[in-house]
């Protein structure tokens, strides 16, 4: 994993209280795949196969899958286990008009509470998003993209919105993976650095204007395709060592 992408999971990882412990990284693992669109919409997620990958029971990887579930980015159905979530066009729907709201009075917040600290270390996340972009990294970008807004969420300082936008952002991931267009243009890291130039200056309106604008952009790359990737979970989790 390169220095970026460890940065970037640490940044992640502090949006849940973490004990150091073997579920917490499983958590962090998932997590981080179905940011990164290793993991799409529907794949299957054996509690088996997941448990030899990172060598811990499967009562274990069931709990870090109910935490999951609760976020809204896993199904669990009886008898048939567990799944990466599969929206619906109608679910894609109602998720993104929930996230507009969201970031709009996020946005208002950060405006009014972000500090020159917090500016500088949202830029540094802006800097490795580009960076991930330009080196064709374009899961790792696309988690960072994410993770910006998780960032804005906490620079808010409103814990239950900081919640609801965690699993509102993985939704989202999920439905990009599932429905983007096959030709992508990733420029989203243009348009954080123009919010938080509004940010600082204090001007809400603006920061708001282009907060929904960046959402626009993001509607307008959705055609509701289905595009799959593997779903052989010892590929997508290569890189672990149990």
């Amino acid at each position: 994993m390169s220095k970026q992408a460890d940065s970037a999971t640490s940044t992640n990882r502090a949006f849940k209280k973490r004990t150091g412990s073997k579920s917490d990284t499983i958590y962090a693992h998932i997590f981080d795949a179905i940011l990164e669109h290793r993991l799409s919409p529907g794949t299957k997620l054996s509690e088996e196969a997941l448990g030899e990958i990172f060598g811990v029971s499967r009562t274990i990887i069931r709990r870090e899958l109910l935490q999951l579930a609760h976020e809204g980015v896993v199904s669990i159905r009886p008898n048939r286990g567990a799944m990466v979530a599969n929206p619906s066009v109608e679910e894609a729907r109602q998720i993104l008009y929930a996230r507009r709201l969201v970031e709009r009075t996020i946005t208002e917040l950060v405006v009014q509470n972000a500090t020159e600290k917090q500016l500088a270390e949202l830029r540094k996340m802006v800097v490795d998003e580009q960076n991930c972009f330009t080196r064709g990294e374009m899961g790792t970008g696309i988690r960072l993209s994410g993770e910006f807004h998780l960032k804005l969420a906490e620079v808010a300082g409103n814990a239950p919105l900081t919640g609801f936008q965690r699993s509102l952002v993985s939704q989202t991931s999920l439905i990009i993976a599932q429905y983007e267009k096959v030709t992508r243009s990733h420029c989203s890291f243009d348009e954080h650095n123009q919010l938080l130039d509004a940010v600082a200056a204090k001007d809400t309106e603006k920061a708001i204007s282009l907060m929904m604008r960046h959402m626009d952009h993001i509607d307008e790359k959705l055609n509701f395709d289905d595009e799959g990737t593997t779903d052989d979970l010892h590929v997508i989790f290569s890189h672990v060592r149990g």
